[in-house]
């Protein structure tokens, strides 16, 4: 039983979705798409006791263009078609300082080095960050859709480095890299037989 989960008695106020899309291009390349969509659930005032009325307060999308081994950021745009300010899309362009980046180990720390504060716009930021392992997942889909022989080594593995010590699951030497080494082996076996 959920002890957190049984202390909500009410409706939610606030709700904020994201969702991600990757769709493919020629030349192993994708373009990943992310949005992101706060709204409001219950009316509230401003700071200045103005009314805040019910419905969607921020409504932004980030494309990437990704590509190459390791994947890297080609291209980035972003676009703001709601928001709770006139002033807001003034930081769709700080996107274009992640061009160029790698989706690697430390991606969401570069991230927020380039965009994060003053840089940008935090919630533009928030979506590049987490949209990170959708492209890896976008990416790890797109090439799955072809038959491809199966690895001899762990160098042989796609994007394995960006898995391991990823989770408890991906631990260096955690059940899955156990699995892999195991099935390694008896193709090993196989082989050599």
């Amino acid at each position: 039983m959920t002890r957190l989960k049984d202390l909500i008695q009410g409706a939610p106020v606030h709700e904020r979705r994201l969702e991600f899309r990757t769709y493919p291009l020629k030349d192993e390349r994708l373009i990943v798409e992310g949005w992101l969509r706060d709204e409001r659930l219950v009316p509230g005032y401003h700071w200045d006791g103005g009314t805040s009325p019910t419905g969607v307060i921020h409504w932004m999308c980030v494309r990437l263009l990704v590509g190459g081994w390791p994947i890297t950021i080609l291209d980035a745009e972003a676009e703001m078609p709601d928001i709770p300010h006139e002033l807001c899309p003034t930081t769709l362009e700080s996107v274009k300082k992640i061009v160029g980046l790698s989706i690697v180990s430390g991606y969401s720390e570069e991230v927020h080095r380039r965009l994060g504060g003053v840089q940008g716009c935090a919630h533009l930021t928030h979506l590049i960050v987490t949209m990170g392992p959708a492209v890896l997942h976008g990416y790890w889909t797109q090439i799955s859709r072809q038959r491809r022989p199966i690895p001899k080594s762990l160098d042989e593995f796609p994007g394995l480095a960006n898995l391991i010590n990823s989770c408890k699951l991906w631990k260096e030497d955690g059940p899955f890299m156990q699995m892999i080494q195991t099935e390694l082996e008896k193709q090993k076996g196989k082989n050599e037989g």
